[in-house]
């Protein structure tokens, strides 16, 4: 059974943390999409996406994590990922995602990275 997913941001700056929960799966690939898309638009310059609350990311979900990675860039937008669990970094360096995704162990890591290359 599917975890129920949850999309959650907070802006602080220049930076836009989105809290994804539960599962990324094809259950719930649509709904990520949807909301993701919402927030990656927002017209903030930083997306930090805070893996730390997903508990399983299969295919359709590393989908979904590219996907929203291209949408960043296409608004002129960085997004990188924090806080992946062993389960779901093993799956991003299965796929190679990890050379094209930044991946940071923690948000504050991650925000200090952004603000360092003035992203």
């Amino acid at each position: 059974m599917t975890a129920e997913p949850s999309v959650q941001a907070n802006a602080s700056g220049t930076s836009l943390t989105v809290q994804v929960g539960g599962e990324m799966d094809w259950q719930t690939a649509a709904f990520l999409r949807e909301r993701l898309l919402g927030e990656i638009t927002a017209g903030q310059r930083c997306v930090v996406l805070d893996l730390s609350a997903v508990s399983f990311c299969d295919s359709a979900g590393l989908n979904v994590l590219l996907w929203a990675w291209r949408r960043a860039g296409q608004a002129g937008s960085v997004l990188v990922l924090a806080g992946v669990q062993q389960k779901v970094q093993r799956t991003l360096e299965m796929a190679g995602a990890d050379t094209v995704l930044r991946v940071y162990r923690t948000v504050g890591e991650a925000e200090n990275a952004l603000d360092a290359d003035g992203a």
